[in-house]
């Protein structure tokens, strides 16, 4: 199975997630490229695409958005599975709830939209970031929690490969949605 993980990231926390989920499925037995939206060409070769956003201000970043919208109808034709990274208050809740998920999850027919939260350092933020961060009263700090997205990342591998044994009756390549073998 060949997948794609793409995320969209300012200040890189968000990459670093898209990394751990590459090693977690990797690890799981799956091909896995790692690239940035803005870079990515074609998703034509890929059976799987995960694709990820920081959210800032309860929206995706615009990368990330572009990215949906220009593959749309590829990536509706294989699995895909959306994950949104930010801040989060008091208390373990996120503080931003992306709106963009839910539109980009319809447009190209997701499995699954994760939101996991993200890590905030003060020192990378603008301004701007910062005054917003003081008044969600988000702390400071690393929330990642690695063993929940290096178990997403399994569970997504899993799930193919069991839907791709079901669809051939042999197991050895993934099927992809709308495609028919």
């Amino acid at each position: 199975m060949k997948v794609l993980v793409s995320a969209a990231s300012r200040h890189g926390s968000t990459a670093e997630i898209a990394t751990a989920l590459a090693a977690s499925m990797r690890h799981h037995g799956a091909q896995v490229d790692v690239d940035a939206p803005e870079h990515v060409d074609d998703v034509g070769a890929y059976d799987v695409v995960v694709l990820g956003s920081a959210v800032y201000r309860s929206r995706w970043l615009r990368s990330a958005r572009e990215f949906a919208e220009r593959y749309a109808s590829e990536l509706r034709e294989r699995d895909v599975y959306l994950f949104s990274s930010g801040p989060v208050a008091s208390g373990g809740r996120p503080v931003n709830t992306s709106y963009d998920a839910c539109a980009v999850a319809e447009r190209v027919g997701a499995c699954e939209h994760r939101t996991f939260p993200g890590k905030l350092d003060p020192a990378v933020l603008g301004t701007g970031e910062r005054m917003v961060v003081r008044m969600v009263g988000a702390p400071s700090g690393d929330f990642r929690d690695w063993d929940a997205i290096g178990a997403w990342g399994a569970r997504i591998v899993a799930r193919t490969a069991a839907r791709a044994h079901d669809l051939d009756g042999v197991g050895s390549a993934p099927a992809r949605r709308g495609v028919r073998r």
